[in-house]
Formats: C-alpha cells, structure tokens, sequence
C-alpha cells in the first residue's frame, strides 16, 4: 500500500475524471490521498473532495507566490477540521524573483513573514508543516530552525536533492519523493536518496505536475506513486513491498492518519 502525500486533486484537470483517477489508484495499492493547500481562494473545493471520499484529507497553506491571498481567520477556520492533517504547502520560492535587488530583497522578506506566520500556526494548532522549497534552501532551513518548525515538524516537499537539508531529517523533518526520481537528468537526487533516513521517506506525485517516466507528458496522477516506489526500491536495493510499507507507515506517523 502507498499513500499519496503531496496530490492537487482539487486541480480542474481532474474535474472530468476524478471518481476514475481515485478508483484507478485504489485498485493499483493507493491507500490514501493528501490534497496540499496552495491558495486560501481555492482551498474550499480541497475540503468538499475531502469530505466526500473517507481516504482523503487536506491541509491548508499558501504558497509564496499566493501570498497576497494569505488570512490568518481561513487557518483558524479550517485547521480544527477532523480531515485536516497539515499547514501547507508554505515556504520559500526564489525562482521567480524580479526587478531590481532592493525589490528582490523586499519579495523575499514578504515570503518570510508569510512562511513564519504559517510556522506559527502549525505549532499553535500542533500540526505538521509541507514545506515549499525552490531556490531557497538556505533561508528555508534558517527560517524554521529558527522558529522551531521542529515542534511539529513536517515534509519538505518535492524534495530539490539539496545535502544541506539533510540535516532537518534529524529535526522531525521527512522527505517527499516524488516523479523527479524517474527523470533521466535527476543524478542529483538518485545519489542523495540513499543518504536520507528511511524513517523519514515519503511517497508524493504532486499530480497533475512532475509525471514520472514512463507517463511524462502526460496528467500525473496517484496512480503512479507505483513507479516513484519501484525507483526507490531499485535505488535503496530493497523489495517493492518494504518500501510500500517503510514509506506508508512514516506517512502514517507524520499526519496522524
């Protein structure tokens, strides 16, 4: 059994189809199904698909380049939910920065404030944190070290291969593995997977996004969770089935599931 712990079933992508793609995945070994809060604005579809299958839940975050729609009474709100698990995805994303220095300073400041805000409510609530990280892994780990994330912990989504947060798996901190893994360009991570504790693994397919090989190109979906796994196991020299097992209960143990 898998769980997905990173899908945007909320996406309009699977509005068509969605009752298929879940029965899809339940039939190849899906147990259940994560859907990351991105935008506050959207997070109320999220919540309807959580509360209509019993195998999925929610979390409620902005992502930094959805900052500007960031309320602390939606957190309030929501996070009390029974099918909530987490606070995020929230984080820092330094690809997109623009304009001058000054003004780069100044976006990312905001993406700060809003990502320690979210820090915040993940301890005040006791919920675990998805961690957005892109260009930014220095003042992601200095942010929550340094607003101890670690109370509550969390997964650093999509995880970008950097051996400088390794180090967080030892802060409560776990690592979601998701389609990179199968990418003929993804050496990067095929050599720092090993290094990550396995109580600290997780399965993710960030659906729609990130296909794996052999469906890139295509609609990801949780289906495919089957040829993150079998990379892993292939990678780690373990079983198909000790990975499905190692990565389902650490999901188990993160989200309280």
């Amino acid at each position: 059994m898998i769980i997905d712990t990173h899908i945007h079933l909320d996406d309009d992508r699977y509005d068509e189809d969605l009752d298929a793609v879940l029965d899809r995945a339940r039939e190849g070994g899906v147990k259940q199904f994560i859907i990351p809060g991105a935008d506050p604005v959207t997070l109320g579809k999220a919540i309807d698909i959580a509360q209509k299958y019993n195998d999925v839940y929610f979390a409620v975050g902005v992502h930094p380049y959805d900052m500007e729609n960031f309320s602390e009474d939606i957190f309030h709100t929501y996070l009390k939910h029974e099918k909530c698990v987490a606070v995020g995805e929230c984080g820092l994303d330094y690809f997109r920065l623009e304009g001058s220095d000054e003004e780069k300073e100044l976006e990312k400041q905001k993406q700060k404030e809003v990502f320690m805000a979210q820090i915040k409510l993940a301890r005040e609530y006791k919920k675990p944190l998805i961690v957005h990280i892109r260009d930014a892994s220095n003042d992601s780990k200095t942010v929550l070290l340094e607003n101890s994330a670690a109370e509550v912990g969390g997964v650093l989504h999509c995880f970008n291969a950097d051996e400088q947060l390794l180090s967080l798996a030892y802060e409560g901190f776990y690592f979601g593995i998701g389609g990179v893994l199968t990418f003929k360009n993804a050496k990067k991570l095929v050599n720092v997977l090993p290094k990550i504790p396995e109580d600290k693994l997780v399965i993710e397919t960030d659906g729609p996004y990130l296909t794996p090989t052999p469906h890139r190109g295509e609609r990801n979906e949780p289906l495919y969770t089957q040829f993150i796994a079998q990379k892993m196991a292939e990678l780690l020299k373990k079983e198909l089935s000790e990975v499905e097992d190692i990565t389902t209960k650490n999901a188990q143990k993160l989200f309280n599931i």
